[in-house]
């Protein structure tokens, strides 16, 4: 359908833009915010259905079925562990490498600790099952299989 391959590569990449560095909670109103938004534009692509000749909308289970699961929070997700591999293979003489690697020596602010990008992708590595993630990255046929699994994960993330 072309409406849907419009959204997919022209609207979600616009909204995703810099998601690679986001941190996802599933209670967090990003998120929800997120989600809703998917839904209303192919709640528009779809448009209601006529059974026996009463018109419904299409509930998120059915949304969700016709887009086989990949739904915007699992692209942010493959996003960022495609970013996660990229990140690992690089040379430790790299900036961007330092920087992932570096741990700033201050005093923390009073409250809860924000929860670190790196331990984020971490959750979703261990929700994908894929036990010895530092070595696996190196190979990165095997890493890029890891990131279009991600992609479609069904409520398990």
């Amino acid at each position: 359908m072309a409406k849907l391959k419009l959204y997919c590569s022209v609207i979600r990449p616009v909204v995703t833009y810099a998601c690679k560095t986001w941190t996802l909670k599933e209670t967090t109103t990003i998120t929800n915010r997120l989600m809703v938004f998917e839904r209303k534009v192919l709640r528009k692509i779809f448009g209601p259905t006529n059974e026996n000749g009463i018109w419904q909308i299409k509930t998120n289970q059915k949304l969700d079925k016709i887009i086989k699961h990949k739904n915007i929070i699992n692209f942010i997700r493959a996003q960022r562990l495609g970013w996660l591999g990229y990140i690992e293979r690089m040379q430790e003489t790299r900036m961007v490498k330092a920087i992932h690697s570096w741990k700033p020596i201050s005093k923390r602010p009073i409250g809860r600790p924000k929860t670190p990008w790196e331990d984020d992708v971490r959750k979703d590595i261990q929700k994908l099952k894929a036990s010895n993630w530092k070595t696996l990255v190196q190979d990165r046929r095997r890493w890029k299989e890891l990131v279009e699994k991600a992609k479609t994960l069904h409520k398990e993330l």
